[in-house]
């Protein structure tokens, strides 16, 4: 009897140590398996469809991202969150990334800006620069956009790129005639020469409006273009006749 009864105590304590140990470590890990499930992959399935698959295994949907793209199908699931294949929740919601048509946006007339303003104004709208040539145009000042394709108003997929042509200025071969007008003489003079040419004759004339001793008038009209220098006359402002026979006397 006394041996039965240390084989009863001996059981009774093995039955406390598994009950114990199963309460302590094996349920918590039980119960963390028990509380979420593997996340469905819908990927690559019309949105439809995949929305009905995560209806029927408990998941609520939400499209929260848009891809503009030529390389997927429109309506396909591209991406969701939570990724497939993990851990979550009954109930969780799927975020979902959806495959949309390339979309057409009109291209703004770049002719005459600069480089940097035609750059930031094709970013704005989701197009790039794809080519810049350059060229001499006298008509454009240099650094601006001179041609461009596809040309304004036409419509273009976001993503592509615009051919560019930006002036280079005056040719080297050629000469332009400086704006001088409301500069005093020796400053006019020295733009002049610094474009390549020469002072011609100058005249004098009574003028009240303007600063005296300016320019009012020159004899070839600023940007022409020439394709060698010559001598170009002024006419400078005067306040009276006095003025204007002391200048001459000079």
């Amino acid at each position: 009897m006394k041996i039965f009864g240390i084989y009863i105590a001996t059981f009774s304590g093995l039955c406390l140590l598994i009950i114990l140990v199963f309460d302590t470590l094996l349920m918590p890990i039980y119960v963390r398996m028990d509380a979420g499930r593997y996340m469905v992959n819908v990927t690559d399935k019309k949105l439809e469809y995949a929305e009905k698959i995560l209806m029927s295994e408990g998941y609520r949907s939400l499209v929260s991202d848009t891809l503009f793209s030529a390389s997927y199908e429109a309506g396909v699931v591209v991406d969701q969150y939570p990724a497939p294949n993990t851990r979550v929740k009954e109930g969780r919601t799927v975020r979902l990334k959806i495959a949309q048509p390339e979309k057409m946006v009109s291209i703004p007339d770049l002719i005459g800006r600069s480089l940097r303003s035609a750059e930031l104004a094709l970013n704005q709208i989701g197009l790039e620069i794809d080519t810049v040539y350059e060229e001499y145009n006298s008509d454009v000042p240099s650094g601006n956009v001179t041609w461009q394709y596809p040309k304004g108003g036409d419509m273009l997929n976001k993503g592509m790129g615009l051919h560019l042509t930006i002036s280079l200025g005056v040719s080297p071969n050629f000469y332009q005639v400086p704006n001088l007008f409301g500069l005093s003489k020796k400053k006019a003079v020295f733009d002049l020469e610094r474009a390549g040419f020469k002072l011609g004759k100058t005249f004098y004339r009574q003028n009240e409006d303007l600063i005296p001793y300016t320019v009012l008038d020159q004899s070839i009209p600023a940007e022409t273009v020439l394709e060698k220098p010559t001598n170009i006359d002024l006419t400078i402002s005067v306040l009276d006749m006095q003025d204007i026979f002391n200048q001459m006397i000079k």
